[in-house]
């Protein structure tokens, strides 16, 4: 790493992004007819220079009433184009609109270099996935995720025979399956995990299918090997009805047995990627500004909109100018996955950005140009354009005869959870019964939103993030029913249970008390201790905790030891201050809101 790499002057390849519209003349050439996108009526009789009447008449004869202003699908414009015989052909318009999608830039073969493979774990909920990264990470991201289960897109970058490979860790519900697809899509391998004692299920069908349409390569690890009552036989068997047969089979997959628990296989796995990347020979220009995909992105109490984005092609320095959708900045900051500061980053390594001017979406694809003024200007006719399809979109709020209405305001602590409830939300299907989402957004419940739903009769979802107690007191003063989840398909249940009106008797929370952290001590035998301020209810020791940062929940756990003028004390009530400390948690900040809460059983809703 060389410090002052960003302020030398850059050599990079800059690409002119305006230079990258592409505009579409719609009409007829040589008895075909091109066109963009939809059409009124008007336009297309205006384009084929026939009477708007005689366009009209024939959709009239066929039991289709329209007018002059009315727009036509694509399949209506072929139609139309067979019936006067022409030919038809769409073509891509790129526009700022649709700008950082289309882009094409020509590398010279000479400037390509070797780039690390990008490889995406699949496979169905609870077959090993994360258990798997676990290992060849060292680290233990799944004990500390609500039951075991992944909630949003990590990127991690390890080194194995002094070689790179990137790993996406996509999440394995079926509820995730757009999440999963965007990861075959910006990926080079697929790891598709099995459990040998359960077999191929939906969701790893799901996955084959992802990593099929995106025609990379497929290697299996069957896991769970070191369990009783394995069947590897069987899985084979199910992978070779799926187009996957093993190479022990006489296919071409390549197969690997073993247990991401203890590690068996798992070198093995490391060396048929890293061979497969050779075969490949997978490449990118470092010498160009960078350009890539967002796989993550949060609002960061201290930092403001984060991404996390994968590097397509290019390289990204510090300082760099980006757009990634309608949000835009000058990088300020990029870290690694262990957190640690980095000033430039290659092809095929995650990193997380600061300095947008808001969060982007998961999946959006990023550019970065020396150009400021095109950035800005590109980026405020994305969100015009966002923000118009936005309000096109907008749910009615009329009241059907006998339908009994459910509005919704959704509120998640990342984007990938956010798509991800929302499609699942989107498919559910309850006769008698209408849900809308009136509302949906990354971040805190906030008194914004104990608003809407005041005024709209509209239960608040928050999926891992809580209110403070203000918020909370004021939903309450309002009574605004708010709903809590950090299990998608615990949400996807009582959700389908409260359409049904059949919620059965459930454990819920029950707040005892809140105090905000005003200073922190490290202690070399406890950890950290957080000086705080009960500032409702009562905080007791052994009490359930979650330490919530700018409404966002990031830790679950108890409240460890409780201190009062140095003496041990088993409760602090309202108004006193003390110290405390989370069990197996240190990470600690100034500001954070430690709530303390008990689990009860009550109706859901009461």
């Amino acid at each position: 790493m060389k410090p002052n790499h960003h302020k030398r002057k850059d050599t990079r390849e800059n690409l002119d992004l305006k230079s990258q519209f592409k505009k579409v003349d719609t009409g007829i050439k040589n008895g075909v007819f091109i066109f963009s996108g939809p059409l009124s009526v008007e336009q297309f009789a205006t384009k084929i220079q026939k009477p708007v009447s005689e366009i009209l008449k024939y959709f009239f004869i066929k039991g289709r009433m329209m007018n002059l202003n009315t727009i036509l699908s694509e399949e209506e414009i072929g139609e139309l184009c067979l019936e006067y015989n022409y030919d038809f052909e769409k073509r891509v318009e790129v526009n700022e609109t649709n700008l950082l999608a289309n882009i094409k830039v020509e590398d010279d073969a000479k400037s390509l270099k070797p780039r690390p493979p990008v490889v995406t774990i699949m496979g169905h909920v609870d077959h090993g996935k994360t258990t798997l990264l676990d290992y060849i990470r060292k680290t233990q991201v799944a004990s500390g995720e609500a039951g075991g289960i992944t909630q949003h897109i990590g990127a991690y970058q390890i080194e194995h025979d002094k070689k790179k490979i990137t790993f996406i860790d996509t999440p394995g519900h079926a509820a995730f399956t757009e999440m999963r697809a965007r990861g075959a899509n910006i990926t080079d391998i697929v790891v598709l995990v099995v459990a040998a004692d359960d077999g191929i299920k939906p969701q790893t069908e799901e996955a084959i299918d992802h990593a099929k349409a995106a025609g990379v390569p497929i290697v299996v690890f069957i896991n769970k090997m070191d369990k009783p009552n394995v069947k590897p036989d069987h899985v084979m068997s199910q992978l070779s009805e799926k187009g996957l047969t093993s190479e022990e089979w006489g296919g071409t997959t390549i197969t690997l047995k073993g247990s991401a628990l203890k590690g068996q296989g798992v070198p093995k796995l490391l060396e048929a990627i890293l061979t497969i990347a050779e075969m490949n020979e997978y490449k990118a220009n470092p010498s160009r500004l960078a350009m890539g995909v967002v796989i993550e992105s949060n609002m960061d109490k201290g930092f403001g909109p984060v991404a996390t984005v994968l590097i397509k092609n290019g390289t990204l320095t510090k300082g760099d100018f980006i757009i990634v959708g309608s949000a835009y900045g000058r990088i300020r900051a990029m870290f690694d996955e262990n957190s640690k500061e980095v000033l430039i980053a290659y092809p095929s390594q995650p990193v997380k950005i600061t300095g947008l001017s808001e969060t982007p979406s998961a999946g959006e694809y990023f550019v970065v140009s020396t150009n400021e003024r095109d950035i800005k200007e590109i980026a405020k006719k994305i969100k015009v354009h966002n923000t118009s399809m936005s309000y096109n979109n907008d749910v009615s709020l009329d009241n059907e005869e006998g339908i009994k209405r459910f509005n919704i305001i959704l509120k998640t602590d990342v984007h990938g959870s956010l798509e991800a409830i929302k499609n699942m939300l989107g498919k559910t299907d309850i006769k008698g019964t209408k849900l809308s989402l009136i509302r949906t957004a990354v971040g805190g419940i906030s008194e914004s939103d104990i608003q809407l739903a005041k005024a709209s009769n509209a239960i608040i979802i928050g999926f891992n993030v809580k209110p403070v107690r203000a918020i909370k007191d004021l939903a309450d003063n309002q009574k605004v029913q708010i709903l809590f989840f950090n299990i998608i398909y615990k949400l996807n249940e009582d959700i389908e249970k409260m359409l049904l009106g059949t919620l059965d008797p459930v454990l819920v929370e029950k707040e005892m008390g809140e105090a905000i952290v005003q200073q922190l001590w490290r202690h070399s035998a406890i950890g950290v201790i957080a000086g705080c301020l009960v500032q409702s209810g009562e905080i007791s020791r052994n009490d359930n905790a979650r330490l919530l940062r700018d409404g966002v929940v990031i830790f679950n756990t108890k409240v460890g030891s409780l201190k009062r003028l140095k003496e041990v004390v088993n409760k602090v009530a309202t108004g006193i201050e003390c110290g405390i400390t989370l069990e197996n948690f240190n990470d600690l900040k100034v500001g954070d809101i430690v709530q303390a809460y008990r689990i009860i059983e009550t109706k859901q809703g009461a």
